[in-house]
């Protein structure tokens, strides 16, 4: 059996999918196991408890630390989760309900501080000191770290990069969809993989349209232009307000290798500089990021807080 201090394990709330995965010491997999996202509460309760004991009878440990990462935050005043895209989660006392029927502490946070905290710690990241970490894929957050540590803000908001609006819309960009939160022209609705495919309108998913794109398919390419200056938009006002040492991309977006050659330098077209330099990279450890940043949210058992 390994020794509990030795082991972490991480939850990721996907839209579609629920993880876990127990992590040694230097962030290798001991375990990881996944199932459907059941779309009921007090089922995802269950399937984090089942998922977890899986994960621990693999990795031969038991009453490992837990962290989770879920799309949307607790609030700061109630506890309640606010602000998911997996709705059925929103105005629940997630992590108390979670510790009650697990029997232990968990320490709960935003998926995309997650991923920036993964990134950050020993990812595309890690070569810096302050990483805006990004997820584009069926939603779109946003996460911060400063010097391997998580950002959440005074409102528990930081990185609710998503629901600001399209920065400098052109007219045929307004009014703009409709959004879960209740406003309209929220950026995830455009830079989400759904948005990108929303905006192509073909009926077509994002991964049929960015291969179009690739080959050269003229509707396919129009609508990757306008998805590259979309998401250059969103990230220069980023680069105006926090000025981050690196930009990491995650979620099923992030895997356009186009993204990488052709942001960066549209992201300069907006910002309020004569100069752009700061890199935009993928996420190294690619879907497993948000799951690994979830176990970073506890420290081996001695080495701090």
């Amino acid at each position: 059996m390994y020794q509990r201090r030795m082991i972490r394990i991480g939850v990721d709330f996907g839209g579609t999918k629920i993880e876990a995965a127990a992590l040694d010491a230097q962030g290798r997999f001991q375990a990881r196991v996944r199932a459907a996202s059941p779309g009921s509460y007090e089922a995802s309760l269950e399937t984090v408890r089942d998922l977890i004991a899986e994960a621990e009878r693999q990795a031969g440990v038991a009453g490992a630390s837990i962290g989770v990462g879920i799309p949307g935050s607790p609030s700061p005043v109630t506890g309640l989760v606010r602000n998911a895209n997996t709705t059925h989660l929103n105005g629940q006392p997630l992590q108390p309900d979670l510790e009650r029927v697990l029997g232990r502490p968990v320490r709960l946070a935003n998926d995309a501080n997650c991923l920036a905290l993964s990134e950050a710690t020993d990812g595309a990241g890690a070569d810096f000191d302050v990483v805006f970490g990004v997820i584009l894929g069926t939603g779109c957050g946003a996460g911060l770290t400063v010097g391997r540590r998580v950002i959440a803000g005074h409102n528990g908001i930081a990185g609710e990069w998503g629901h600001t609006p399209l920065p400098w819309p052109r007219p045929d960009e307004l009014p703009g969809p409709g959004c879960f939160c209740g406003r309209l022209n929220c950026l995830e609705n455009w830079i989400s993989g759904p948005g990108f495919a929303r905006a192509h309108g073909t009926g077509e998913d994002a991964r049929q349209i960015a291969a179009a794109a690739m080959a050269e398919e003229p509707a396919a390419v129009a609508s990757l232009d306008d998805y590259v200056d979309r998401l250059a938009r969103g990230l220069a006002v980023i680069g105006d307000i926090l000025d981050p040492d690196v930009i990491v991309l995650g979620g099923g977006m992030s895997n356009v290798e186009a993204l990488y050659e052709r942001v960066p330098d549209t992201i300069g077209l907006y910002t309020f500089s004569n100069v752009f330099t700061t890199p935009v990279r993928k996420a190294v450890h690619g879907d497993s990021s948000g799951v690994r940043g979830a176990a970073w949210l506890w420290p081996l058992e001695g080495s701090g807080p």
